[in-house]
Order: structure tokens, then sequence, then C-alpha cells
């Protein structure tokens, strides 16, 4: 399964979910600086968008310092639907009820420990149709145009 993955700078952090997600035998599609650079994260978030919503890659997983500019940036793709996540439960639930396909963390308060419980719980969980969230997201389909 490809998995398109970025960040704007290449911290401790991401190096860790690079090789849990080789590990746990994901292809990996790395959008992103090499360590000690950075790149800018509206580019990284839009590349990684682009792939999902080709389908080049099956989700995505972004990183920024606070999260937010990517899930900014990617959500402006269209077919996206990026999440910020600060705990699994969140990650759940983003999976489940809003069948989000690009999941965000904060490199400032993401703990190695906690992005790979985030991780696991976004990749345990799928989205279960039914009318009220198949409802919800028609309406957010119309929104974007």
């Amino acid at each position: 399964m490809k998995i398109a993955v970025g960040a704007d700078e290449r911290l401790h952090v991401v190096d860790v979910i690079l090789d849990h997600l080789a590990e746990e035998g994901y292809e990996v599609i790395w959008h992103g600086p090499e360590k000690g650079d950075t790149a800018p994260w509206p580019r990284v978030a839009h590349t990684v968008g682009e792939d999902v919503a080709t389908g080049r890659a099956v989700c995505g997983i972004l990183f920024c310092w606070t999260g937010t500019g990517v899930s900014i940036a990617a959500n402006k793709v269209r077919g996206i639907r990026a999440a910020l996540c600060e705990d699994a439960e969140t990650a759940r639930g983003a999976k489940l009820w809003n069948n989000a396909n690009v999941l965000c963390m904060s490199l400032r308060r993401t703990s190695e420990v906690i992005a790979k419980e985030i991780i696991q719980a976004w990749f345990d969980t799928a989205y279960l149709p039914n009318p009220v969230d198949d409802g919800n997201l028609a309406l957010l389909e119309k929104q974007e145009g």
C-alpha cells in the first residue's frame, strides 16, 4: 500500500514514523526535505494531497510545526479531507465519521509514542457508510464546487 508522507522539516519524529511505516510494510512516497533542510509547507501539503486525490497513494500523512498549516493547505486539494489529530481517538473519529484521507500531525506537540498510536488508530479504522455521515460528506463535496 502506497502512502504519501510529507513534512516541512525532517525532524526525528518524522524519521521514526518513516521507519515505522516501512517496518509495517507500507510503501512510502516521501515529499519533503532531507535532514537539516526545510521545504515550504504549502507545497509539501499540496503534493501529498495531489498524490492522494489522483490515487498515486491511498492516503497521506503530513507534519508541520503545529500541523495546522499542512491541514489547511492539503484541504485546498479537491477530494482531500485532511484532519489534524493530536491523539489516537481523534484519528479514529476522523476516519470513522469523516472518511479523512490525509492525517496531519504537529511536529511540536507529537511525541514518537503518540505519533505511532495515532497512526495505528488511523490504519485500524475504516469509514463505515451510514445515512448521516454520507449526507454530511455529500454536502462537503457540494461545497468544493
